[in-house]
């Protein structure tokens, strides 16, 4: 198993395979990926050779069995020694999430596991629908069935709605991160015997950047991973030796039941190898069957309150509400994708290939690949113990389940191999002592440790803080208080309309008349923006549906093969036919396009004063409920000029009417 391993990470993780692929994703900047890590390693190679000259002639620069006292002063610090590296570790996190992310929810998966968390905060499984969803959706909330909740798992936002209680749901990525090193810290004591080792695995996997960036999200690959190490830790107490452990069994089921409740996916890939481990016990010892039973019946608590949250979400336990949202193209397989393109095992293999490459610079940001060391100790190890088989079981179903998964989850790295990062930390920190044992010279081990530590001090140096500007400085729209800017500007108990760019106004609307998001995707991909914005305000107007919209505009997307992109707009998705004349209200929304737009879903967070935010769509906003329209009306715009503030601008509801009746003409 540990010889596949490195396999893989040495041909996925090295060779840009993606690219030898025609059509699909592909890895343009390898090129340069590959120059760096050339001349990193020369850079570490030439310094650790100067140091082992050093060394040498001054071995007092290197006291011998000085790491081993150190990790031996952390051994017998005991659980203290280990809260001492997780509460730095979360000191970290949450540096990362105030001073790096800002303390918000920047991608649109954390603004909606934040809405959801909310709505369980507030003692409600979902809100109700209200009889316009077009002027609140977003992409992946549902408004279906006279209900309203977020498409995630609820272990997700459940997660996330402790920290709405004590009003800072940014808390939990840090707090889950540190409580994953320190279940990362107890199960190491029990399986890694050099304690020099375990005590490098540890530091490695709390300060890496990859898990340390992702620790200060809201995303929930955190809480994930968290409950993956508590339940790796009850795994090792329960096969510790061969005596029964009922309770320990119950304790790893309870964890990695509720590792599946927030990502299923990931809570299988680890529980189901853990299972057999068990059984295999059971089955050689009839004392272990209790064992066994513990442990189905600590999965079973977290895995039926998830059965009964989906039962009342979509009316299917077995259902989530990301296929009651997308369909059944949203499921793993090889097939059609929610947005048309179809998902093929070449393209499975495109994206782990895509997730590992990015791996080898995101883990540990060093000038060479940061999995070589973890690839080496996997190639070289004489025989994995049982705890490293279940390792490798659980990370090789991970990777095939994403193999099968046709989304590209990226986000302040590879997200979905998070719960990957502790154990090649484990594996990496190992290579030292796996050259011990296969008897390779103490000048070659010596050598190995030199470069790891060159190469970790150049990146924590030089490409941390350039990766952490990059993030400071990227998604600054997300960032934006508008619930506190409004206050700012003494704006109280107002209807604040937010003014999107024309072309997500064109798929709420869609949404608003019942299209599917899939389906509402694809029409706007493959039409005519002026066309559709005339169909769906005849299908508006008629008090239509998607059966209705479809039967419109079926001529009009036969020729969808000649659409080009809009040029005027700034917003480069809108399609248009070639030589085809717009009138007055296409004109009009392009030129609003230019003057400035914002982005609603963030929206969904506003508070402060009392006022209310919906998206504009114009002449629609006339259909919000009296209890809104007699609010005093603004608009929410911003400058098409990177940094400018929002902009808010009073609006009086007669004027737009009037000016609605003009532009629609």
């Amino acid at each position: 198993m540990a010889r596949v391993a490195a396999l893989v990470l040495a041909a996925l993780g090295l060779l840009p395979i993606a690219n030898w692929i025609a059509g699909g994703h592909a890895a343009p900047w390898y090129a340069d990926r590959l120059d760096l890590w050339t001349s990193g390693a020369a850079i570490l190679l030439g310094l650790a050779a100067i140091a082992v000259i050093v060394l040498r002639s001054r071995p007092g620069l290197w006291p011998a069995g000085a790491w081993d006292r150190a990790a031996a002063r952390w051994q017998d610090a005991g659980t203290g020694g280990d809260l001492l590296v997780a509460g730095v570790a979360g000191a970290l996190y949450l540096v990362v999430a105030l001073a790096v992310l800002s303390g918000r929810p920047l991608l649109i998966d954390e603004i909606i596991q934040v809405v959801q968390a909310r709505i369980f905060a507030g003692g409600r499984l979902f809100l109700p629908a209200p009889a316009h969803p077009e002027f609140t959706a977003a992409m992946h909330l549902l408004d279906m069935g006279g209900k309203v909740y977020g498409q995630f798992p609820a272990g997700g936002p459940a997660m996330l709605a402790l920290g709405v209680l004590v009003g800072a749901p940014w808390l939990v990525g840090p707090v889950a991160g540190a409580l994953g090193v320190f279940a990362l810290a107890r199960t190491l004591r029990l399986v890694e015997p050099g304690r020099g080792t375990a005590l490098a695995a540890l530091l490695l996997y709390a300060f890496a950047p990859f898990p340390a960036f992702l620790a200060g999200s809201m995303m929930n690959h955190v809480t994930t991973t968290a409950w993956l190490l508590l339940g790796a830790w009850a795994l090792a107490r329960a096969t510790r030796d061969a005596a029964p452990r009922p309770r320990d069994a119950v304790a790893m089921g309870l964890a990695l039941g509720i590792a599946a409740t927030i990502r299923p996916l990931d809570g299988a890939a680890f529980a189901l190898p853990a299972a057999g481990w068990l059984l295999v016990r059971a089955v050689r010892d009839r004392g272990q069957v209790a064992a066994l039973l513990a442990s189905g019946v600590g999965i079973a608590i977290p895995l039926g309150l998830l059965l009964a949250v989906n039962a009342a979400w979509t009316g299917d336990a077995l259902r989530f509400g990301y296929i009651e949202l997308w369909g059944r193209s949203h499921e793993l397989g090889f097939h059609e994708a929610p947005w048309g393109f179809a998902h093929t095992p070449a393209r499975g293999v495109e994206l782990i290939n895509l997730y590992l490459l990015r791996l080898q610079t995101y883990f540990l940001e060093t000038p060479v690949p940061s999995l070589l060391f973890a690839t080496a100790a996997l190639a070289l190890v004489r025989r994995p113990g049982r705890f490293d088989r279940w390792v490798l079981a659980g990370s090789g179903l991970l990777l095939l389940s994403y193999f099968a998964y046709w989304h590209d989850g990226f986000y302040l790295g590879p997200r979905f191999l998070l719960p990957l990062a502790p154990w090649l930390a484990w594996w990496t920190a190992r290579l030292p002592a796996v050259l011990r044992e296969r008897a390779a010279p103490p000048l070659v081990e010596r050598t190995v440790v030199l470069v790891g530590l060159a190469a970790l001090a150049i990146g924590a140096v030089q490409l941390v803080p350039i990766r952490a500007t990059q993030y400071r400085n990227g998604m600054l729209t997300m960032r934006e208080d508008a619930g506190a800017a409004a206050v700012s500007q003494g704006i109280s108990g107002a209807l604040i309309l937010a003014r999107e760019t024309w072309g997500a106004q064109l798929v709420a609307r869609m949404w608003g008349i019942g299209v599917s998001r899939t389906e509402a995707e694809q029409v706007y991909r493959t039409t005519d923006a002026c066309a559709l914005d005339g169909a769906l305000a005849v299908v508006e107007a008629e008090g239509g549906g998607a059966d209705a919209l479809r039967e419109r505009l079926a001529p009009l997307r036969a020729d969808s093969a000649r659409l080009v992109a809009q040029e005027f707009s700034p917003d480069t998705t809108l399609r248009a036919t070639p030589g085809a004349a717009w009138g007055t209200r296409c004109v009009r929304r392009l030129l609003e396009d230019k003057a400035g737009t914002t982005l609603y879903a963030p929206l969904l967070l506003a508070e402060g004063g009392g006022n209310v935010f919906v998206r504009d769509l114009h002449a629609r906003d006339t259909l919000l409920p009296d209890s809104l329209r007699q609010r005093d009306w603004w608009l929410l715009t911003k400058a098409p000029v990177p940094g400018s503030p929002l902009r808010f601008e009073r609006v009086d509801p007669d004027s737009a009417r009037e000016d609605w009746s003009i532009g629609d003409r």
